[in-house]
């Protein structure tokens, strides 16, 4: 049977939702004619022979128009309006691909996110392809891939363009599946080449030089030294499992400490996305070429060795055990899930020895800072101020921030056609932009630059989180010397806005701390085990970007009385898993968890004994001086004029709570603009027209209940 064909006029698609996505878009009735549906690949023959996914264009394209994104019309050869022809082709799904790039490109995306942002895609060797996700339909979603895009390269990710330099098969055009393998150069998981150079100094590792000496040591007795320990009737043969956060820099760490050494470096999701064969294959290549001795490196073993283990795993475990056990060969595997890995890793005969890289302090942050600008051009850096900026930020989050802190400060020297400087003021906007990878999953808490000192009144309040949440952060040593333990948490409790969130935010600023914050009703869900491994999930970030704050905001909802819901004993579950969490075998060291609620009378008891939520603050509505200074606050920025007398103001508005008070200055500027469009200050009679509109929102019996219960618990 003839494969129908086409030619067509090219025409460059203007839509920017299709724009460098590798989409040629035809009139349906072509698409009738070639005897293929929409999202199908098609052949396109310019100038030179490529594919592409084909999509349907608008009703209003003429019938011998094919609509190409710029990618696709050059990858064609062809110039706009220029004769192009189209067929049907059948497209294998790709067991690998390989693609070149920039060295920056190269160096910060990974195989997985490369895989991600092209999965779908349609590509043919010498073909260039861009990373900007396809939208693979209904039910998917690209964030994904673009979140990990921004994070690890930054904004000029969107412009990148990389050439397909192999496939897999070869010859005709392949498809990105899940389980392609996605790689940078020509580096074929089943076939590393050993390498002796070394990957970084290991002079130049911050902050891991107990990890360090560790792993020096250990190789140097397994391998170099390896008849001292036969001698005392120990078997010399040794496997490191390195765990830690993303990018803490456990690759890093172990690369160079084998540099100089043979090794052989494994990718697990690109061994681990081959066929069931082939992983072994992999593995026992590894090892041939490592032959008289070396290290095998296996990094985020995680995906080649899944906690759901496969029939395979057994071999590939296998594989690792004759590795393990060959005189001269040490096995070197990091992962950033331990719990998601194959449990068979730990035994002993795998790996015997386990390493943990912990997030960077204060003090390490500062040093990798200065490491990562030490080649650029700066002017009055301040990173000491930048490190207490990033509590909970890895080497590699770092690394990204400097790489946005340099876009902005070369797009700067660009437009100004000056020299560039790196400054203080790009790393501080660069910090608006880059998220650490240990808050991925966790709502994110504005914490900006309020302190503690700045909130008005709360005397007693303020000193109660500060002994309760500060001290045992900034002053451990006095705990100890007194021989007793810091409290594990804290229940704020009050009225509705009377500024427990705005507490919080102060406490984080003033401590530096990681925020982890989620409310309550997050962590439900009706799927059995799903809520407690939520719980898990959030106490092991807390513990991973040290120290931290674990806020629980609508804490009633989360730990509700046991035995009073009808939701099949969720509720229930949680309050087990959370009390598990604070009190459990594995401490929690500069972690501190702090609720909230308005109906401290609904959490179950058992979450306010000592050793749990011990300390309860309960945040009063505001008196008149407290309302002086919330209205002083919130009135920095409005323009009021002579006749605003705030001490008055403050005096009149009994029972208005902190939101209240901010509601009302915002509503007067808002009086203000009714009045004129142009008025340029707030008069008396504004706020006057206000507080008709703006009523108290305190309830007095609820007040007077939290009283009540605050004056019991004393």
């Amino acid at each position: 049977m003839t494969t129908p064909e086409l030619s067509l006029t090219a025409r460059l698609n203007t839509s920017a939702a299709d724009a460098r996505r590798g989409l040629v878009r035809l009139h349906p009735e072509v698409l009738a004619a070639l005897g293929i549906r929409e999202w199908d690949a098609i052949s396109l023959i310019g100038a030179r022979r490529t594919a592409a996914v084909v999509g349907t264009a608008p009703h209003n394209t003429p019938h011998g128009t094919a609509l190409l994104d710029d990618v696709t019309l050059s990858n064609s050869g062809i110039k706009e309006d220029g004769s192009i022809t189209v067929a049907p082709v059948t497209v294998y799904g790709a067991r690998s691909v390989t693609l070149a790039g920039s060295l920056l490109a190269s160096g910060s995306i990974s195989d997985a996110t490369l895989r991600q942002a092209l999965l779908g895609k349609v590509l043919t060797v010498g073909d260039t392809v861009s990373l900007l996700p396809r939208d693979l339909g209904p039910g998917t979603s690209t964030s994904a891939a673009t979140q990990a895009l921004s994070r690890n390269f930054g904004v000029a990710w969107t412009s990148e363009l990389l050439t397909v330099s192999g496939t897999d098969p070869s010859g005709g055009p392949v498809s990105v599946q899940p389980n392609s393998a996605v790689s940078w150069g020509n580096g074929r998981p089943e076939a590393p080449a050993p390498s002796a150079a070394p990957a970084l100094p290991v002079t130049e590792l911050v902050g891991v030089s107990v990890q360090q000496a560790k792993l020096i040591e250990w190789l140097r007795l397994a391998l170099d030294e390896s008849e001292l320990l036969a001698r005392l009737g120990a078997t010399p043969h040794l496997g490191v499992l390195i765990t830690g956060p993303a990018g803490v820099g456990k690759s890093t760490l172990a690369r160079a400490v084998v540099s100089g050494r043979t090794v052989v470096e494994l990718d697990g999701p690109s061994v681990g996305a081959l066929e069931a064969s082939a992983r072994v294959d992999a593995i026992a290549s590894a090892i041939e070429r490592l032959g008289a001795g070396g290290v095998l490196l296996i990094t985020d073993v995680d995906a080649l060795l899944p906690a759901a283990a496969e029939p395979v795993a057994a071999l590939v475990l296998d594989q690792l055990r004759r590795a393990v056990d060959t005189p001269g060969i040490a096995f070197i595997a990091t992962t950033a899930h331990p719990e998601g890995t194959d449990a068979r890793v730990r035994a002993q005969d795998v790996c015997d020895r386990e390493l943990t890289l912990s997030l960077p302090d204060g003090a390490g942050r500062t040093a990798l800072l200065q490491h990562l600008v030490r080649t650029a051009p700066t002017h009055n850096l301040n990173l000491a101020e930048i490190s207490s900026r990033t509590p909970g930020f890895v080497a590699m989050d770092l690394a990204a921030l400097v790489r946005e802190a340099a876009l902005r400060a070369a797009a700067r020297a660009s437009s100004d056609k000056l020299d560039p400087q790196l400054t203080q003021a790009d790393l501080v906007g660069a910090l608006d932009v880059i998220r650490p990878l240990s808050r991925s999953g966790t709502e994110e808490l504005a914490i900006g630059s309020i302190t503690l000192d700045d909130v008005g009144d709360m005397v007693e309040t303020k000193q109660a989180l500060t002994e309760a949440v500060l001290w045992p952060l900034q002053h451990p040593d006095s705990f100890s010397r007194l021989g007793i333990e810091p409290p594990r948490g804290v229940l704020l409790y009050g009225p509705p806005g009377c500024g427990k969130t705005f507490l919080v935010r102060a406490l984080a600023s003033s401590g530096q701390l990681s925020v982890h914050a989620v409310k309550g009703a997050e962590l439900m869900d009706k799927w059995v085990g799903s809520s407690e491994k939520a719980v898990r999930e959030l106490f092991q970030r807390a513990r991973d970007s040290a120290p931290s704050l674990i806020f629980l905001d609508e804490v009633d909802a989360l730990v509700p009385r046991r035995g009073q819901s009808s939701d099949s004993g969720v509720g229930d579950r949680v309050v087990a898993a959370l009390l598990t969490e604070l009190d459990g075998v594995e401490p929690l060291r500069d972690v501190v968890v702090l609720g909230a609620t308005n109906r401290p009378d609904l959490i179950d008891p058992a979450l306010l004994r000592p050793g749990r939520l011990e300390r309860l603050v309960f945040v009063p509505p505001p008196d008149a001086d407290a309302r002086r200074e919330i209205l002083r606050a919130s009135g920095k920025s409005v323009p009021l004029a002579e006749g605003v007398d705030l001490d008055a103001l403050a005096d009149a508005l009994d029972g208005y709570s902190a939101a209240d008070c901010a509601a009302l200055l915002r509503e007067a500027a808002l009086s203000a603009m009714r009045r004129s469009i142009d008025a340029t200050d707030v008069t008396a009679e504004d706020v006057e027209a206000a507080r008709k509109s703006v009523r108290p929102s305190l309830d007095p019996e609820q007040v007077a209940h939290l009283k009540a219960y605050s004056d019991k618990r004393m």
